[in-house]
Formats: C-alpha cells, structure tokens, sequence
C-alpha cells in the first residue's frame, strides 16, 4: 500500500478527506512502472488520492509529472502495475475504458477544443454522445457550467474567437459536464500567456474549494501551496516525498525537492 504521508494528517486544507487511506480512496496506483523505449519515466510508482482531495505534482521538466498524469486515463499505457479509480481496475480499451474516460476529466496544455464547433456545441457534445442526455439537458447543463467558469457570454462564439485563458476554461467545463469523479490537470496554464493564468488557476481554486477531486500536475507554486491538501515531488520518474504544502515548502526532506525550490523560488 501507498505510504500515508509523514503523519500530517488533519492538517490538509481543512481537513477534507486528506489521507487517501483507501477506505476512501479514488485514484490508487501500485507498483506503476513505464518506459519510452531505454527511458525509464514512471518507477514504481505508488499514489493514492482521497476522495475530496487535490493532489498537486510537482517536480522538473522530464521528471515523469506528465506521464503519470496521462497514465490514470490510460492516454498512456503503462509496461506493469495496477491502477484503480474508485476500485475498480482501469480497463485496457474498448467501451468499459470509454466509460471510464468520462468518468476522469482531463484538461491538457493545449486546450483541444473542437474548432468547427461552438463553445456551446463543445460542452453539450459529450453529454449527448456518452452521457446520453437530451440535447435541452445538455444545453441547460453546458450553460450552467460556462457560466460557472465565467464565459457564459461566449456560448456562441467559435473557440478561435476566444482568448487563451477563455478556451482554457470552456476545457474545464467540457470536462466538468461528464461529471467526472476525478478531474486530471496536465500544466493546464503552461501554454497561456501570463496575464491569463489567473483566471484560470482561479476557476480551478474554486473547485478545490467545492470538493472536487484533483489531480495536477503544474509549474504554478502558488496554487500547490493554497488549493492543494497534498504536494507530490516527482523526479527521474520517482515519487521523492509527498506533504502537505506547508511542510513541503517550508521543510522539504529530501536534498532533489531542496534543490529544485532553491531554483524556482529564487530565495
């Protein structure tokens, strides 16, 4: 089993199901290993995510954040392990892997949003199709959500017409309209322009802040240290250390998170 994380226990943002013990757990992976050909990216990698919690991943550039990411949604096969969501073993493809991809949102770099279709006609489209509601649902519902990442007035624009910021959160709707049980963050802001990256760490905050359960893999250190329950450093395809914000900012234990804060943090 995953271990738990050092004993900080209650202290995760508000105490919201912080431990991913597994009575409660969502996303387990055990023993997960990967490779591109000689390059060993994932190693034995052992992670469990509470339901309720916000995982931040952390780490430099080729570490495995990325890959570990993709893995939980099968985007990338992994070579051995296992890997649950909500107990259930990922299935290898075909229409139970279908089923379970919208059950794990994901929002990419890039935004891959449908160009030749509506901001509107994106959210509805998957909700219609896998979710199988009816097309007045499934507006009322995408409409509901847009404006809930505040671009309701854009339903009807093409996401070209859109700014960087703006197509990033009509993603995160897409993805919220599957009601998914867990949603994947992979350096969702890492494409945007720098006055952009606010608006959309801010629609993600809120949603940490109403419970839903996150995993994300980012270069934004301030939204690890106030939206995540828990900060997972990956490097050279291992899982270093994982804390509580707090304790990973102010105390990392081991001499690789040392060194990459002393980087990025300019002290």
């Amino acid at each position: 089993m995953p271990v738990r994380d050092g004993g900080s226990g209650g202290g995760h943002g508000g105490g919201r199901h912080g431990d991913g013990d597994d009575g409660d757990a969502l996303v387990v992976l055990r023993d997960v290993d990967k490779h591109f050909g000689a390059l060993h990216v994932l190693r034995s990698i052992n992670l469990t995510v509470g339901r309720g919690e916000v995982v931040v991943v952390i780490g430099p550039s080729g570490g495995g954040k990325s890959t570990l990411c993709r893995a939980i949604n099968r985007l990338e096969t992994i070579d051995s392990g296992e890997i649950f969501i909500d107990g259930r073993p990922l299935p290898a493809e075909g229409r139970e892997l279908a089923a379970l991809r919208a059950d794990v949102g994901m929002v990419f770099q890039s935004f891959n949003l449908f160009a030749h279709k509506t901001v509107l006609e994106n959210v509805t489209l998957g909700q219609v199709k896998v979710r199988k509601k009816d097309k007045k649902t499934a507006d009322g519902r995408a409409r509901q959500l847009l404006d809930r990442v505040g671009v309701a007035s854009q339903a009807d624009k093409y996401p070209a017409q859109l700014s960087g910021g703006q197509q990033q959160r009509v993603a995160i709707a897409r993805a919220l309209a599957m009601d998914p049980k867990v949603m994947l963050f992979d350096e969702p802001t890492s494409a945007l322009d720098p006055e952009m990256i606010n608006e959309v760490l801010e629609v993600m905050q809120q949603l940490a802040r109403d419970g839903m359960t996150m995993v994300v893999v980012t270069h934004e250190m301030g939204f690890a240290r106030s939206a995540a329950n828990r900060v997972v450093f990956m490097a050279d395809g291992r899982i270093v250390e994982q804390t509580s914000p707090d304790q990973f900012f102010s105390n990392p234990s081991s001499d690789r998170a040392k060194d990459f804060l002393s980087k990025i943090l300019h002290h």
